[in-house]
């Protein structure tokens, strides 16, 4: 359509065909069965292009006869069952395919093993590296069950990196259908290799504090690229300290936290990607680091601290679920503690089993996979609370002052805490250990 801005090269080839078409070289009816996108050189040789998959999806929903693509895309775009990809190397392989037919020649068959050797994966490193801090490891393992957002605070040196770099470790798998959603974004995003096709762990992504805000949730002048938000989807987005972001690349967070989208408007053109993750993020109790620390004195007054909170927004935080104080390491941990700690995939395994409960619980309600995730009306379903759960959770919100968004993030954790149980019912010590990871609520 001419009122649509196009960019790209993958136009190239299809426009060379239609050309081809208006010239009688190739029958117009012939082009109807076929989706083509490719870049074109002036040799006539067929070059790779971003957004394959995507392409190859949308032609099996159309019903068309088979894609064809550059040979160094077939990997990416086979992802796709159900449609014929057809391979070519020039626009010679193209012509001779729309005027002959399909062939054997060209016809590529689904890629096989495409999950073991033709994937890509982020780092999985393993939570038994990390001395002591069992405590923090019990909040990435509430965050990781539910689908929690985590915030890790406490000085410099005691972990919080390392935690944070090893929480993707103990999530669940990633079913086929996520791999393929997540890659899709990856593929548009350019961020697939020619010898990588697949996306088959939950991704990672840990942006710089410079970072924009379009940075943060995607932009460009006339097509949009996927931001960090959206390549982190299915997975992990960390943040490491936090309060050194710009504010407004920490603000746009609020819709995607919200709604698992973003939306990114232009003039004549609105994209909307997912953006479904789970946020990790970590600071430091104060501006040189050492509030609360017995070893270390603080040398912050109490105006520079409220400056240094007041950073991060109360929209923001409200959104954050767990909210945990990471205590330094002390000698004794170092030389003579446990090193044997528990290993990321005994973790695993427990995780996977609450989630196993909150899928049972959610299948027949579309979108939604776990309990972070709950609405207004699934919380008045799903959390009933006891007497004694109730009044607890009464004297947090009159004592601390909790809002009510933050409210609903307890009642989300409690019935996690519960999952993890194997209990039908939030108990009054689910309520309390939910309320305890409110780190700075409590503190206000």
């Amino acid at each position: 359509p001419a009122d649509i801005r196009k960019s790209g090269t993958s136009f190239d080839l299809p426009i060379a065909v239609g050309i081809l078409a208006s010239s009688g070289v190739i029958p117009i009816s012939n082009l109807a069965d076929y989706l083509i996108a490719g870049e074109l050189s002036l040799d006539g040789k067929v070059k790779p292009v971003p957004g394959v998959l995507s392409m190859a999806i949308a032609s099996k929903k159309l019903g068309l006869k088979g894609l064809i693509v550059p040979k160094k895309n077939i990997a990416e775009a086979s992802l796709a069952k159900g449609v014929d990809i057809l391979g070519v190397d020039d626009l010679k392989e193209t012509v001779d395919i729309l005027i002959n037919g399909k062939s054997e020649r060209y016809m590529i068959n689904e890629v096989k093993n495409v999950r073991e050797n033709n994937h890509i994966s982020f780092n999985n490193l393993d939570l038994a590296d990390v001395f002591g801090q069992q405590h923090a490891k019990r909040a990435l393992e509430v965050a990781a069950a539910g689908g929690h957002n985590l915030l890790l605070i406490g000085p410099p040196g005691t972990g919080k990196t390392m935690l944070a770099q090893r929480i993707s470790s103990i999530f669940p798998s990633m079913s086929f259908e996520e791999s393929l959603e997540t890659t899709k974004i990856y593929s548009i995003a350019e961020h697939l290799g020619e010898k990588k096709s697949l996306i088959v762990s939950r991704p990672f992504r840990a942006p710089h504090h410079t970072i924009s805000s379009a940075g943060m949730v995607g932009g460009g002048r006339f097509s949009p690229k996927p931001g960090e938000v959206s390549l982190a989807h299915n997975g992990v987005l960390f943040l490491d300290e936090l309060p050194e972001f710009r504010r407004d690349a920490l603000e746009v967070l609020r819709q995607p936290l919200e709604d698992g989208r973003v939306n990114i408007t232009r003039s004549q053109i609105t994209f909307n990607y997912p953006a479904s993750f789970t946020l990790v993020a970590s600071m430091n109790p104060c501006k040189c680091g050492h509030m609360g620390d017995k070893i270390k004195n603080c040398t912050c007054s109490v105006s520079a601290i409220k400056h240094y909170r007041a950073r991060i927004s109360g929209p923001l935080l409200d959104r954050i679920d767990i909210q945990v104080e990471i205590p330094p390491v002390t000698s004794k941990d170092i030389f003579y503690g446990d090193r044997s700690g528990e290993s990321s995939n005994n973790i695993k395994k427990r995780v996977e089993k609450t989630r196993k409960i909150q899928w049972q619980r959610f299948k027949k309600i579309n979108g939604l996979f776990c309990n972070a995730n709950m609405n207004a009306a699934h919380l008045k379903k799903y959390c009933q609370l006891n007497d004694r759960g109730t009044k607890l959770l009464k004297n947090a919100v009159d004592i601390m002052g909790i809002s009510a968004r933050a409210y609903s993030r307890i009642l989300k954790m409690s019935r996690t805490l519960a999952d993890m149980e194997g209990q039908k019912m939030i108990g009054s010590h689910h309520i309390a250990e939910a309320i305890n990871y409110r780190s700075l609520d409590r503190e206000n």
